[in-house]
């Protein structure tokens, strides 16, 4: 029996919930149970909040509120994992944790995996190449937002190599809290 226990994290905002389809898919993805996460999410207050929902193969666990503030991420450190697997959101990140206490003094980890960009350590990634947002056509998970723009067109999966992240002149990382933020100005150590 599957044990595992996976969580998603929500947007919520002035009492509105961000793309809650896209959460209920991949819950769907992961266990193969259809929820209604809209029945369970009921924001306290207007502010910014994450919305951590908990769940395991049968049942919702735990939600949790916090108040989000994003951090500034300028900095990246290449690492390198050929093993790395994190197929599924679950709240067992010990081998992410892992790589990420590897940073140094970068703000965030962009792990490369068989020679190819993956992801950082909370978000997907895109690079801007001849007038097209990119994203890597094998994340280590595919994320909501990810899933959303794809589908909407505004990004194209593609296998990135680390020399085309090296010669980007702009970056963008996506997650549900930050949704598609772009990066001008960035370095990798």
């Amino acid at each position: 029996m599957n044990k595992e226990i996976y969580f998603e994290t929500i947007k919520c905002e002035d009492e509105e919930i961000f793309y809650l389809d896209y959460h209920n898919k991949r819950i769907a993805r992961t266990i193969g149970l259809n929820l209604n996460l809209q029945e369970y999410i009921y924001p306290p207050n207007n502010k910014l909040l994450k919305c951590k929902v908990i769940y395991n193969q049968n049942e919702i666990i735990n939600i949790k509120y916090s108040e989000y503030k994003p951090k500034d991420i300028n900095n990246f450190k290449l690492i390198y994992d050929d093993t790395i697997d994190y197929k599924y959101k679950s709240t067992n990140r010990e081998n992410i944790n892992n790589l990420y206490n590897k940073k140094d003094k970068a703000d965030e980890i962009i792990i490369i995996k068989n020679g190819l960009v993956t992801d950082t350590s909370i978000a997907n990634i895109a690079i801007y190449e001849n007038g097209v947002w990119l994203t890597p056509k094998k994340p280590l998970l595919q994320g909501t937002t990810l899933d959303r723009l794809v589908e909407e067109e505004y990004i194209k999966q593609s296998d990135i190599t680390v020399n085309q992240l090296k010669k980007s002149k702009r970056i963008a990382l996506m997650n549900a809290m930050i949704g598609f933020k772009i990066l001008d100005k960035f370095t990798f150590s």
